[in-house]
Formats: structure tokens, C-alpha cells, sequence
């Protein structure tokens, strides 16, 4: 579905080079901390600016090779856009309409009035909430085969960004073709939602691994300096030296778990694996 090889954009102070794919029937995840190169990648998907190298597929072709009934499958969030405040939700639903030849009237209005959303006001006027349901209900109205989130719960409260990613899950769903790269600064609600992961940081991906690997096999080992240094350091990834001594990050939890049983062994969550894959220092 998606295919992104050593594409290359370079900006003052900031080199991007990285491969990702993202196969039908996949939600992949695109971590990393702010600044690390994840709206880089959208804009460059979707032509938005202009790349330096590399070479990216959509549906097997070359952004330039897509035709405009390709560019119809594919949908998109972007953080720092949206529609102009004095559209009003009519006005929005009128103009998808317009664009979309698959565009889903019915469902637009279903989902709309299940949000609360009034189709006379305008977008100004709409809550944060309601103008990130807006945008994505917007992004899947078409039924798309491509789904591109960048950032799609930016500012939004616990219960509203699972809103959103319960519109995610239903609108895979419906479709086993379906393909969704979704990026996110709060990595926490990911790990419920994504099939794998790929963490960038500084325009160069150190890690992809699907969500089941991350959860079952990775963990964060606490010890003290004693205990660092009598370890088998073989399966250690990272370390951060920490007030008790330090903190390290594995893939092979289950060989820490019977070969050094007195350590504090912790299941490692998507936050503490960039805070230790991007932090800690490479043993």
C-alpha cells in the first residue's frame, strides 16, 4: 500500500532519511518526539514538499504516476491544517461532496449528529474536539483506502482522543484492505491501537517492531550500579543512569526474567521506550 525508501529531505539544521511501509490491513504507528521528522514524512507522501531522494510507492506507484481516481483512496489529517473558521458544517459536507465521487452522504450525516456536530455553525465556532472529529470524520467520509494521521488527537482530552481512535478502529473494520499511518506525540494511546511501530528521531528511524513484540518482549530492567556491573549485558539495547543506579532497556525480557530473577523487571510501555531508545546511551 506504502512503500517509503531512504527518502531524503534536508532542511537547515535537520537531515530526514528513512524507510517505513505500511501493508493493507495495518495500522502502523509513527513515533518519536516532536521535531524528530514524523510530519516531514506525511508532507512528503503527499507531495507536499519536495524530497531530495529516495524513492516512495502509493498503490505500488510514484506520487507522480497516481491518477486522480488514486489520489480518491486516500484520506488525510494533517496537524497544522484544517478548514477555514468561517465554513460552517453544511458548507464543509457540500464542498467533500463535491471532491469525493465515493463521498458517503449518509454516513457524514450519522456520524456528525452522533458528534454533536451542528451543521449551521461555523467552524470557529466548534471546540477543539469538534473540529478534530470534523477533520477526521472529513478524512474517512470517502471511504478511503490510505488513512494518513498526523497527529489527529493534537489537544484533545483522554475521552475525546478515544472517541477518535474508536472512529480508527471501526473504519478498519469495515474494510480488511484498509491501510492507516497514524503519528502521535501522546505514544500511550498507540499501544492500543497500532499493529506496529516504526520510532524516528533526528529524520533517522531506530526502531520498527510490531506492537505484540513491544509488549511481550521488551521491558525496562532497574538496578544498581552493583548489579550493572555483574549483568550479562548481552540482550541490553540502551542504558540511562538514574539516581539508584540505572535503567536499561531490552528486547529479551524473558531471558532477564529467568537468568537475573532479583532485578526489577518492568513491561516497557511505548513512552519509556523513546525515552530510553532516544536518551539512553548504546551499550
Amino acid at each position: 500500500m506504502l512503500q517509503i525508501e531512504q527518502l531524503k529531505k534536508t532542511y537547515p539544521g535537520f537531515s530526514l532519511q528513512a524507510s517505513l511501509e505500511a501493508e493493507p490491513g495495518r495500522i502502523v504507528g509513527l513515533i518519536g518526539a516532536n521535531g524528530a521528522g514524523k510530519s516531514t514524512i506525511f508532507k512528503s507522501i503527499l507531495g507536499l514538499i519536495r524530497t531530495d531522494g529516495g524513492t516512495l510507492r502509493i498503490f505500488g506507484k510514484a506520487p507522480q504516476a497516481l491518477t486522480g481516481e488514486d489520489r480518491q483512496q486516500i484520506g488525510t489529517v494533517l496537524s497544522e491544517t484544517g478548514f477555514s473558521g468561517y465554513l460552517t458544517v453544511g458548507d464543509v459536507k457540500t464542498i467533500l461532496k463535491a471532491m469525493y465521487t465515493a463521498f458517503d452522504e449518509t454516513m457524514f450525516e450519522q456520524k456528525a449528529r452522533e458528534f454533536h456536530l451542528d451543521f449551521k455553525k461555523p467552524v470557529r465556532e466548534l471546540s477543539t474536539g469538534l473540529k478534530a472529529r470534523l477533520k477526521l470524520l472529513s478524512a474517512m467520509c470517502h471511504r478511503p483506502k490510505l488513512l494518513l494521521l498526523d497527529e489527529p488527537t493534537a489537544g484533545l482530552d483522554v475521552v475525546a482522543r478515544d472517541d477518535l481512535y474508536n472512529m480508527v478502529r471501526d473504519f478498519m473494520s469495515e474494510d480488511e484492505d484498509r491501510t492507516v499511518l497514524i503519528s502521535s506525540h501522546i505514544s500511550a494511546d498507540l499501544e492500543k491501537l497500532c499493529d506496529e511501530f516504526y520510532m524516528i528521531d533526528k529524520g533517522r528511524m531506530i526502531l520498527h517492531e510490531s506492537a505484540d513484540t513491544v509488549l511481550s518482549d521488551y521491558a525496562v530492567l532497574k538496578m544498581t550500579q552493583e548489579e550493572y556491573a555483574a549483568l550479562d549485558k548481552t540482550y541490553l539495547l540502551r542504558r540511562y543512569a538514574e539516581p539508584f543506579g540505572y535503567s536499561c532497556l531490552t528486547n529479551q525480557r524473558a531471558y532477564y526474567m529467568e537468568n537475573a530473577p532479583e532485578l526489577t523487571i518492568e513491561k516497557a510501555g511505548l513512552d519509556e521506550l523513546i525515552t530510553l531508545m532516544i536518551r539512553g546511551e548504546t551499550i
